[in-house]
């Protein structure tokens, strides 16, 4: 892991994800920097999903570059380079980036969530994944601290998918639970086809950010497990996301007209108040939340990452389940375009 490749990684983010960037400059630079690759190799694999049309063959790719990358034979690129590096260095569990590219591949499904549950575990493969190996950077393999890393991933989740409500609908994606649509008369169709900011979108949208915002709760209390270093970073994180919920909650729950962000001076204040709350005798952990018990959908994230072994590079039976069905839908989506442009005789 060179620092060239480093830098390349940095550069990626810093266009790619601006709170996650601003987060970071708080972590010290010993996990600072493996942090930067982690993102970077998510950036990569979110792309090389959600720019092909070949979906399950570019799910595919991204795990052989796993294979590789596991195996020490990376392939010759910045983000694949390090990543291999920081596999090696922290004996990154297997399951937590496969955990990962499975949430993608439910992505690229246009898989939709029956339940509050269901979502919860979309959105521990696609971000508490990412929280437990930011823990396995830190060295942290303690129990409560990962499940309490699980939690803030989900919280995140649950925001951005409050905030995209109507970007989403847009292109024909629904993230709400389809149980909450149900419950105040709407269906998926009635949305996606004429999406607006009725009575009952927002409310569901507060009902989201409500479960983030216990989420967020929980999530502090396992922040005093961590490096002291490393908490002010963890904080920023915590905050600027949830002031992003904020932001929504005075727009009123309308995140169907608008799109929620926070400015620079906003991210300042908050990267000023996580030191502040890094550095306070509040952090300790006091808190009963610290115990509680991981959330069913992310205990699996927690028992690969407090095993503290590296996991030989294995197809998991829900990633190829997964990755059997989205092969389907990439032939069935295949013949219907030849079907509706055959060649000339």
């Amino acid at each position: 892991m060179t620092q060239k490749d480093i830098q390349y990684c940095a550069e990626l983010i810093k266009t790619g994800s601006l709170s996650f960037h601003a987060a970071s400059k708080l972590l010290p630079r010993g996990v600072r920097d493996p942090a930067l690759v982690l993102y970077a190799f998510c950036r990569l694999a979110d792309d090389a999903v959600d720019l092909h049309t070949e979906k399950a063959d570019a799910v595919l790719k991204l795990h052989e570059r796993l294979d590789l990358a596991y195996a020490g034979h990376p392939r010759d690129t910045p983000v694949d380079r390090a990543f291999a590096g920081i596999v090696e260095q922290f004996d990154m569990p297997r399951a937590l980036p496969e955990a990962l590219l499975e949430g993608l591949a439910w992505d690229a499904m246009c898989r939709r969530y029956e339940s509050l549950s269901e979502l919860r575990a979309y959105s521990a493969r696609v971000a508490s994944a990412v929280g437990a190996m930011m823990c396995v950077l830190m060295r942290m393999r303690d129990r409560q601290a990962l499940a309490r890393a699980c939690d803030l991933g989900v919280a995140m989740q649950l925001t951005n998918i409050s905030r995209d409500v109507g970007e989403d609908a847009r292109a024909g994606r629904l993230y709400l639970p389809l149980d909450w649509l149900r419950e105040v008369g709407l269906t998926p169709q009635d949305f996606l086809q004429n999406a607006q900011a009725g009575a009952e979108i927002r409310l569901l949208v507060r009902r989201l950010l409500h479960e983030a915002d216990g989420l967020y709760a929980r999530s502090e209390a396992g922040v005093g497990l961590l490096p002291v270093s490393c908490r002010p970073g963890i904080f920023a994180a915590r905050y600027i996301y949830a002031a992003i919920g904020g932001r929504i909650q005075r727009l009123g729950y309308d995140s169907v007209s608008y799109r929620a962000r926070t400015n620079a001076t906003q991210k300042l204040f908050w990267l000023s108040l996580s030191m502040l709350r890094a550095g306070s005798t509040t952090v300790m952990p006091s808190s009963a939340l610290l115990y509680a018990e991981p959330l069913a959908e992310t205990k699996f994230l927690v028992d690969a990452a407090a095993a503290n072994e590296p996991q030989k590079p294995i197809w998991s039976d829900a990633l190829y389940d997964t990755l059997s069905r989205l092969k389907e839908q990439d032939q069935t989506r295949s013949a219907a375009l030849i079907a509706s442009h055959p060649r000339p005789v």
